[in-house]
């Protein structure tokens, strides 16, 4: 008799691995904002940023299997469909750009780390105190959100998430002075401009403006993480820096970029990569093939024509305002469908998230304390998907406050 699937897990599997929820999920299907587990339970999916168009949506995986039935090479061979989407991509930025294709985000911001020393001829690197920024060697020493197991670099310097009344300016100016005193040079500010693993943070609009200012002044580069918050997550905006009003030297972004199939990519401006790029080579043995530039050009096709960045704007704001109305909340902050809800602790945070599951809604959490909810649906949601979430937190939130 074949032993239960989560035992067959536990011997075949790195223990590295994790799953969420204390019962956890069994999925078989999924279609725009619903998943099917193997008992034909539907879940709504308010968690899952990495489909921004929805489970299956049919237009992406038709690209996605023409493609594959044509052609999948790499980019050492000339291809139409990764410069029409480099052309397209690039379009959405408000300043001229060129693009580099990789298969994750880790692998982005590694680029985008090696770039930076080059450039700068320094190797400091400036992250927030619980960022998240990759699982290579070089973007796990700037990722303390994996663990007090993963050391980070002699090279790097931590500071403050810009919470209420936090000068995050101030925290950045102070690493870099601490760098200068061991005698390192700042290379790089990495922030995820949603501050995604901090607990998310997105307000006031602007304040990254003085941080950016003082990275440069030191001689050192900016990179825009927007594997989270990119591709109109945000709302009112297609990436998150838009929102602050800066210029980045460099751009990632992943996750959402395939809807699922993985692709991301490094996005510079000329003069950041132009030195690099003709003095070393750079090649991915998948990064940009064909038939992930399908997927992603279709994917940003479907955000573009079903006007989903203006949906994560309306949807995201009336969910805000329901969710804010709620005993137990103390804090509501994001933009668009990035949402997070601040509780007292871990413990209640915990219990919200597990009891939103039992009830077929799913969320998680986020923060160095692990205290808020992390909502950030696909960008299709309605607000009718957003009434059954809100309904949903409400009931979880009396049970955890009551055995609280």
């Amino acid at each position: 008799m074949t032993p239960p699937l989560l035992e067959r897990r536990h011997q075949l599997l790195s223990p590295s691995y994790r799953l969420f929820y204390d019962e956890p999920l069994h999925l078989a299907s999924g279609r725009g904002a619903w998943l099917t587990d193997v008992h034909g339970r539907r879940f709504l999916d308010a968690y899952n940023n990495v489909v921004p168009a929805g489970h299956c949506h049919p237009r992406i995986v038709a690209a996605i299997v023409a493609q594959t039935e044509r052609l999948n090479t790499h980019t050492r061979y000339l291809h139409d469909t990764i410069v029409d989407y480099a052309d397209a991509l690039l379009a959405t930025f408000p300043f001229p750009a060129q693009a580099t294709f990789t298969c994750s985000g880790s692998e982005a911001n590694d680029l985008a780390i090696r770039i930076a020393r080059h450039v700068t001829g320094g190797d400091g690197l400036i992250i927030t105190e619980n960022a998240y920024h990759g699982v290579t060697s070089t973007t796990a020493e700037i990722s303390p959100s994996l663990g007090k197991s993963v050391n980070l670099g002699a090279h790097v310097r931590t500071v403050p998430a810009p919470a209420a009344g936090t000068d995050f300016a101030a925290g950045v100016r102070s690493a870099i002075a601490d760098l200068q005193r061991h005698g390192i040079r700042p290379a790089l500010l990495v922030v995820d401009t949603i501050f995604s693993s901090d607990g998310i943070f997105s307000d006031p609009a602007g304040f990254l403006v003085p941080a950016v200012e003082a990275i440069r002044e030191a001689g050192g580069l900016f990179l825009a993480d927007e594997v989270q918050p990119g591709f109109g997550r945000t709302g009112t905006h297609m990436w998150g820096f838009e929102r602050h009003g800066i210029t980045p030297d460099m751009v990632s972004m992943g996750k959402p970029m395939g809807n699922g199939y993985p692709v991301a990519g490094l996005v510079c401006q000329p003069d950041v990569i132009r030195n690099f790029g003709s003095s070393i080579r750079y090649f991915n043995t998948f990064g940009g093939n064909p038939v992930a530039m399908a997927a992603a050009m279709a994917t940003l096709g479907v955000i573009q024509d079903e006007n989903l960045m203006e949906n994560a704007n309306t949807v995201g704001a009336y969910l805000r305002t329901q969710l804010a109305r709620h005993p137990g909340i103390h804090d509501v902050r994001g933009a668009g469908l990035f949402i997070g809800a601040e509780l007292a602790d871990e413990a209640i945070a915990s219990r919200v998230v597990n009891e939103m599951r039992a009830r077929g809604v799913l969320i998680s959490s986020s923060g160095p304390a692990g205290n808020v909810l992390k909502i950030r649906p696909p960008l299709i949601f309605s607000r009718e998907q957003a009434d059954i979430l809100n309904d949903t937190a409400a009931a979880a939130l009396e049970v955890a406050l009551a055995d609280g």
